[in-house]
């Protein structure tokens, strides 16, 4: 684990310090680049491409994974539990993939002068998803040293991603707009219907046990026997 500390840590100072470029120097990064690129149907379909990846990995499947790890929490069944944590894992490495795919593509074929929101708060997500995978991947046993500490860092992490990922998508939708001077209201209405529907049932886990309890799901109030409430009746009786 200490092999790795060094990488790590380069990845994430590097992503901060991406972030906190000022629009002057992060510009001179690529002089040969200028904001006179044209949109072409070429790269409308790669924007679109670039969207759509980063849309289902951070605005989906990063916090569909949270939110399956938040039920197991309440699950005792160990058959089940395994099945949770798998599904957890595999939606968090399918959004790294995508992710991945949807940087490369940017890298690749867009003027990345990071002088806008978008590209600075991507740059600095992209760091930090591959150093929560790290963390992921080197998971203490529990009951082992520093297992408090790795949860720690491993779920402040992935709220920061999820944080981000929402909040760059929403850039990103001004950034497109401002681009090509299309509309992105019907996108943007979507995509806060989605999340909306996600951060509801992550916060009906801390309420569903006890409204279970309180009997007021699926119609299952406790009532009174029928032979009491005759006894009852009958006591009031002079």
């Amino acid at each position: 684990m200490q092999v790795l500390q060094k990488p790590v840590s380069s990845i994430f100072c590097a992503s901060i310090i991406m972030f906190l470029l000022p629009p002057s120097l992060s510009s001179s990064l690529r002089p040969e680049q200028s904001n006179t690129q044209k949109m072409s149907p070429k790269l409308l379909s790669q924007i679109t491409v670039h969207a759509f990846l980063l849309w289902v990995s951070m605005g989906f499947l990063m916090p569909v994974g949270i939110l399956i790890i938040r039920m197991s929490n309440r699950e005792e069944c160990g058959r089940r539990l395994r099945i949770m944590y798998y599904a957890h894992a595999i939606s968090q490495t399918l959004a790294l993939l995508l992710a991945t795919a949807g940087a490369v593509l940017s890298i690749k074929n867009f003027n990345n002068t990071f002088n806008n929101p978008h590209q600075k708060i991507g740059v600095a997500l992209y760091g930090i998803i591959w150093l929560q995978a790290l963390i992921g991947i080197l998971r203490p046993q529990r009951g082992s040293k520093g297992r408090s500490l790795w949860f720690f860092a491993h779920w402040v992490l992935g709220t920061a991603v999820s944080l981000l990922g929402i909040l760059n998508i929403y850039t990103g939708l001004q950034a497109y707009h401002q681009k090509t001077s299309r509309s992105i209201r019907l996108w943007t209405i979507i995509f806060t219907t989605e999340i909306s529907f996600i951060v509801f049932f992550y916060l009906l886990q801390d309420k569903w046990a006890y409204m279970q309890r309180q009997g007021v799901i699926l119609g299952n109030e406790p009532r009174r026997p029928h032979g009491h409430d005759k006894e009852v009746s009958q006591q009031d009786k002079p």
